[in-house]
């Protein structure tokens, strides 16, 4: 893969730097039921012409354990980890702690509630948000 200069002529790869994130902990005021941590997945936000695309990281969540739900404009991810998988683990050396997953997002006018989609693959789980049609930008034809 060639380095493509932006406008600037520094490539992507010369702003970044790899560094190890330590995982955020959920600080919910509400009290949890199930038992074990949960963590902030971390979000990349994308948008297109009629959509954002909101990318988060969940790393050991399964489709059958993750929840996203709807309510009062928030739309809300819930995803649980099967402990059961690192039972008889007994690591050497940790800077990844395992925990649930939650995250809510405040919904603007602009989304479409009833299209919104999600997709969950190898970890990653992708939400398509698409925008109302009075949302999407528009070309005015000139008479």
């Amino acid at each position: 893969m060639s380095k493509q200069p932006n406008k600037k002529g520094t490539t992507m790869a010369d702003k970044q730097e790899m560094a190890v994130r330590e995982k955020k902990e959920l600080a919910d005021k509400a009290e949890k039921t199930v038992p074990g941590r949960y963590f902030v997945p971390y979000a990349d936000i994308y948008e297109t012409d009629d959509a954002l695309a909101v990318v988060l990281e969940m790393p050991g969540v399964e489709k059958k354990d993750l929840e996203v739900a709807l309510e009062n404009d928030v739309l809300r991810v819930d995803g649980r980890i099967d402990f059961a998988k690192y039972k008889d683990v007994e690591p050497v050396y940790t800077e990844y702690n395992v925990g649930h997953y939650a995250r809510s997002f405040a919904l603007s006018g602009t989304i479409d509630r009833e299209k919104i989609g999600a997709n969950l693959e190898d970890g990653v789980l992708t939400l398509t948000l698409p925008k109302s049609t009075r949302a999407q930008p528009r070309k005015i034809a000139i008479g």
